[in-house]
């Protein structure tokens, strides 16, 4: 019987998976949900042809597979910066395999055969998390690119202020007037569009900036690390 939630719903799922029937079977049940699928035979296949995360997404992997397994290119994604979610699926399901996908940031873990609904189900919560991680990783690149723009000055300004240093005390650090730091300052708010310094220092927390404790670990440089 065709589910209500089927032929409404939207969205990307990525199938990797060496056994073929399977692969076939699963792909003909999304699309008759109203899924649009991409079937890859390893986990080198899907490397090759890399997802896009243009769209609301999610990977179905398979756990055991030749070569690459299913939490190898896990960890590969992961390397790569890539915010979609992976479901894995198991015929041979143990426990240490299971915790190490889910801590690893799996949202999901089911054992093969298994049932549509729950299937579905997987698949809409996965592709709806999806949705948030692509909206929060576009307004993190858009403050990356907002704090990319200062020049090398107004970046040493910028971490001296969301300390919590005044002016006065910015231009002693960096060997200079303060009518000079009130202008950088001006510059940076600009620049950052942070009305206050209030969202000045919450835009600093975003991208990890050093001396603030940051939402994702803090990196080499601003931007560089991957949204998870």
């Amino acid at each position: 019987m065709r589910s209500d939630m089927e032929g409404v719903l939207t969205g990307f799922v990525h199938i990797v998976d060496d056994d073929a029937s399977f692969r076939t079977a699963i792909e003909r049940r999304l699309k008759y949900a109203g899924y649009e699928v991409a079937t890859y035979a390893s986990a080198l296949h899907l490397l090759e042809q890399l997802p896009s995360e243009a769209v609301p997404s999610c990977i179905l992997l398979d756990v055991q597979m030749p070569g690459l397994d299913g939490p190898a290119l896990q960890c590969r994604l992961g390397e790569l910066g890539s915010t979609l979610p992976i479901i894995f699926l198991t015929g041979h399901p143990d426990i240490p395999t299971t915790v190490r996908t889910i801590k690893a940031g799996a949202d999901d873990f089911l054992i093969k055969p298994v049932a549509s609904d729950e299937l579905l189900h997987a698949i809409q919560l996965a592709i709806a998390s999806h949705e948030v991680r692509r909206g929060l990783k576009s307004r993190l690149d858009m403050v990356c690119a907002r704090v990319s723009a200062l020049t090398p000055r107004e970046r040493e300004v910028f971490e001296l202020v969301i300390r919590g240093d005044t002016n006065k005390q910015v231009a002693r650090a960096l060997g200079c007037t303060e009518r000079t730091i009130k202008a950088h300052r001006h510059r940076v708010m600009e620049k950052t569009r942070a009305q206050t310094l209030a969202e000045l220092v919450s835009l600093a927390e975003r991208v990890g900036v050093f001396g603030v404790t940051p939402v994702t670990p803090p990196k080499a440089s601003f931007c560089s690390s991957a949204y998870g």
